[in-house]
Formats: structure tokens, sequence, C-alpha cells
């Protein structure tokens, strides 16, 4: 097994390189980052990007460990630390391939967590909560603006759908030009990160990547049966990726305790938001945090 290692992108944090059979691209990887902490009478947390990003909200670990948390991050398969030049960049043909990245990332941290996923992320961790082989591993759940729908034009979706069903065939086949660049161009002016890993017109939408959201997004509007407590935060129309009307629709029906927040001028990743807004929506969630570990599952 190897070791941690001093992460290459956030000095002071450390990284492990989880190795996984080869899959349909070769060999594949995922990426596990820690803050190192003496301090975390809280437990561990463990946060799962969006799509087109990766990990490196710095302040975000920094909060939870002064908090008392161990704070781990984990960059997907084909995301951010883990991309190698002979895959194709943010793909996946279901979203539980990234279950096995979830597995080994909860089986290396040793301890139960809070489950933390944010956009795409929260789609992925919503559906690990449900059915992940290790979520019993998982104490609580936040979802940051979870991806639940699609925010398009009737339209549009008639062309995703379209899209859709060719990548069940065709998979590879790709929109280059899909993504705006609006959104990342706006973290840009407020943060730093590496625009190799989140470019600002993020990377070819694949269709067979279109298939397997929408696969996902079925079962999540059938209901899912999450055991844990559930904390799902969105924006308002300040939200420029997604529609937050969909984020508490959907949220509603992932479980038997899910608390749903609003934080009204929140960017789309909540925790970037204007200082104001960023420290009510880490003040809600520690108070949250605290309550949910106290609760039974």
């Amino acid at each position: 097994m190897k070791r941690w290692q001093p992460d290459r992108l956030l000095p002071g944090f450390e990284a492990l390189e989880l190795e996984f059979p080869d899959d349909y691209d070769g060999p594949v990887v995922a990426t596990l980052v820690r803050l190192p902490t003496a301090r975390a009478e809280r437990g561990a947390v463990l946060y799962v990007h969006g799509y087109s990003d990766y990990f490196f909200q710095r302040h975000m670990a920094e909060r939870f460990a002064a908090e008392g948390y161990a704070f781990y991050a984990l960059d997907l398969r084909k995301y951010g630390r883990s991309l190698r030049p002979h895959q194709h960049p943010n793909f996946c043909k279901s979203l539980s391939e990234h279950y096995a990245d979830i597995d080994a990332a909860l089986a290396a941290i040793g301890e139960p967590v809070l489950l933390a996923g944010h956009s795409m992320g929260g789609l992925i961790c919503s559906l690990y909560a449900h059915e992940g082989e290790r979520r019993s591993q998982v104490n609580s759940l936040w979802l940051n603006s979870p991806f639940l729908d699609w925010n398009l034009p009737e339209w549009r979706k008639v062309q995703v759908h379209l899209a859709v069903a060719l990548g069940r065939y065709y998979p590879f086949l790709n929109d280059p030009k899909a993504f705006r660049p609006d959104y990342t161009r706006a973290l840009r002016s407020e943060w730093e990160f590496d625009p190799a890993l989140k470019p600002e017109y993020g990377f070819p939408l694949y269709y067979g990547w279109l298939g397997a959201i929408s696969d996902a997004f079925e079962k999540v509007h059938r209901g899912l049966a999450i055991a844990c407590p559930v904390l799902s935060m969105h924006s308002d129309q300040a939200d420029v990726v997604l529609d937050w009307r969909h984020i508490a629709r959907w949220s509603r029906l992932l479980g038997p305790n899910v608390t749903v927040l609003a934080f009204p001028g929140g960017w789309h990743d909540l925790v970037l938001s204007p200082g104001n807004i960023r420290e009510e929506v880490f003040s809600s969630l520690f108070a949250w945090a605290e309550r949910a570990v106290a609760l039974p599952a």
C-alpha cells in the first residue's frame, strides 16, 4: 500500500494515491487528501467535489480542523490530482464507478465520517449513502448545492435525452463547448485554483456521462432511503449553475431525516460565497452536525 506524501497542490496537506483495477480507459487511481491535525475530537469528514472540479478549498479544510474534525477530501478518478493523460477527463459510464473511490477512502480513514458532497459530488454521495458498500460508516451527510436535476429549458432537455440515447452506444461522443465559462471566471476573481484541472470551459461533455447522470436522477426522483441525518443546502437565483427549486424538492426524497436550508445570495459552491454568507453556511453546518451525530441513525 502506498504511503501518505506531501500534496503537490496544497502546501501543508498530504495525499494518498488509491489504486484500482484497470477500467475501459486503462490504469485508474483516485487521490485522498488530508490536512494533518492533532485535534479531532469531533471525528472525520470526507469531502467529494463536483463536476469539472477538484479539491482546492484550503479554507474549508482549515475551518473543519478548527472545529475539531479530521479533514479529508477525495479527488475522484479522472478528476483533479487523479486525472491521467490516457483518460477521458471527468468521465464515467455510471456514477457507481465512483463507489470504489469512496470505499477505498473510507477504508483508509477507518472511522465514521460526515460525508460531504458538492454539486455532482452531492449526487454521488447521496447514492453512496443509500447503497454504498461502506454506507454504515457514514454517520451524517452534508450536501452543498447537490446536482439532483437538469437546470435546462424543455427544448434543451429533449436534446439531452437524444444525446443520452446516442451515448448508450457511443459513450465518448461529446460536445466540447457545452460548458459555460461564466461561473468559473467568477470564482477565479476571488479564489486560486489550477486552470488545467478546473478549466474555464470545462472538459468535453461526453454523452455517456450524460447517461450516467440521467440514470442517477431517476434513482433520486423515485426516492432513496438514506438512514443517516442529511443536511441539504442551496442558494437562490444567485446560483447560476443549478435551480435551487430542484434542490429543495428532490432533497426531501433522500430519506426520513432531511433538513433543507436556504442561503440567498450564495454562490453555487456555497463555501466559496462572499464572506458573510460563507460564515452563515459554516455556522449552520456545524450546529446541525453537532445535533445530527447525537441522533440515532
